[in-house]
């Protein structure tokens, strides 16, 4: 047990991204004492760490938490460090009470509450929100131990820029919206090969007249509407989808070969210190970047809230096992969107109102 400093509060927000922001929005609105802890130094990092050039798929018009609009115009799409500001201005404008630089380490029961620690600091809570989605892990395969270490590897989590690779070729591992925007970003001054395919391909772009038309009714209607856990549909859909990559949105693969961008197979493991693909190809290749995706990270919880998978069992978030437990922004948590800015608000706002039926109940139990 920790010596070190202890804290009481009624509801712990763990994550301070934009999961968080919108739960702390709601908590303010129905007067429920709470904090937000962040492992980062400054509200919007999770999105200000991210590779420089990273825009978002969807324009401004939804990309709004609630109560306090992005700025910029409707069908303008936001660069990552335009969203990290609009967090932070989000943050300010609400008054959160947000301590940063705190990673919590350990989270268990504590009697009929929680206790959850970051180093030596103690903090016990009734309630738990863990606002964080389902994506803080980097992975990779374990062969990538095997390269020659004169190979730079860097996972996207920690992709910057193109100044951060070694002179020479490049090899791109992952398909998804992610690899294909970082391959074509490479391919401008050296040779690029990507490994993989895609699990799906949009059929229109967000920028263009298409896009215009079709996102108000694809995102809002079908994605967070339709494909819903509330509807036959929508739990079909979750079945299927969530362990899957997203569909590549604005670089398609025609735009990677037209850019030069070489198409290769998966790549399955490693000989004489270089990658090798499912064929049996070897690329001579002076860098890997991976975007291999990322697992949870949630092995810090220590509740029986998960699954054989390693998935969190809920209802919309709300933990039925291990009642006053919370989550917002899992994937697929309710609809497709729900780790997007486009539905957090919604999901946030469901599961406090849980959170506040669930105090009401425990008050006049005690009250009795």
């Amino acid at each position: 047990m920790s010596n070190g400093p202890r804290h009481r509060i009624d509801t712990l927000v763990i994550g301070g991204g934009q999961a968080g922001l919108a739960t702390g929005y709601h908590l303010t609105r129905a007067r429920v004492p709470f904090l937000i802890v962040d492992a980062n130094e400054r509200t919007g990092d999770a999105w200000r760490n991210r590779w420089d050039s990273l825009r978002l798929f969807t324009p401004n018009r939804f990309n709004s938490l609630p109560g306090f609009p992005i700025a910029g115009d409707d069908w303008g799409f936001p660069s990552k460090d335009q969203v990290a500001d609009y967090l932070e201005s989000y943050a300010n404008h609400f008054d959160l009470p947000i301590r940063h630089g705190t990673r919590v380490d350990h989270l268990s029961r504590d009697g009929e509450g929680f206790r959850a620690t970051s180093g030596d600091i103690t903090i016990e809570a009734d309630n738990i929100i863990v606002a964080m989605a389902s994506y803080q892990e980097p992975k990779k395969p374990s062969f990538a131990d095997e390269l020659d270490p004169e190979i730079f590897q860097v996972h996207i989590d920690d992709y910057e820029n193109p100044r951060q690779l070694r002179d020479g070729a490049v090899l791109v591992v992952g398909l998804g919206n992610s690899g294909a925007e970082v391959a074509k970003e490479l391919v401008r001054d050296r040779e690029v090969w990507l490994s993989g395919e895609p699990t799906a391909v949009q059929p229109f772009r967000p920028e263009k007249l298409s896009g215009r038309i079709l996102i108000p009714f694809v995102g809002p209607v079908i994605l967070n509407r339709v494909l819903a856990t509330s509807t036959p549909m929508g739990r079909k859909a979750r079945s299927k989808l969530l362990h899957k990559a997203a569909p590549l949105m604005r670089v398609k693969p025609k735009d990677l070969v037209r850019a030069g961008v070489r198409r290769v197979g998966r790549t399955t493991g490693v000989a004489d210190g270089y990658p090798q693909l499912e064929d049996g190809t070897v690329l001579d290749v002076a860098n890997v970047v991976w975007c291999t995706g990322f697992d949870p990270g949630f092995s810090w919880i220590d509740l029986d809230v998960f699954d054989e998978q390693g998935d969190v069992i809920h209802r919309r978030g709300i933990a039925d096992g291990v009642p006053g437990l919370y989550f917002v922004s899992l994937k697929f948590q309710y609809s497709a969107l729900s780790d997007t800015l486009l539905a957090v608000g919604r999901d946030a706002g469901y599961v406090v109102d849980h959170l506040v039926a669930h105090r009401r109940g425990a008050m006049l139990t005690e009250a009795v």
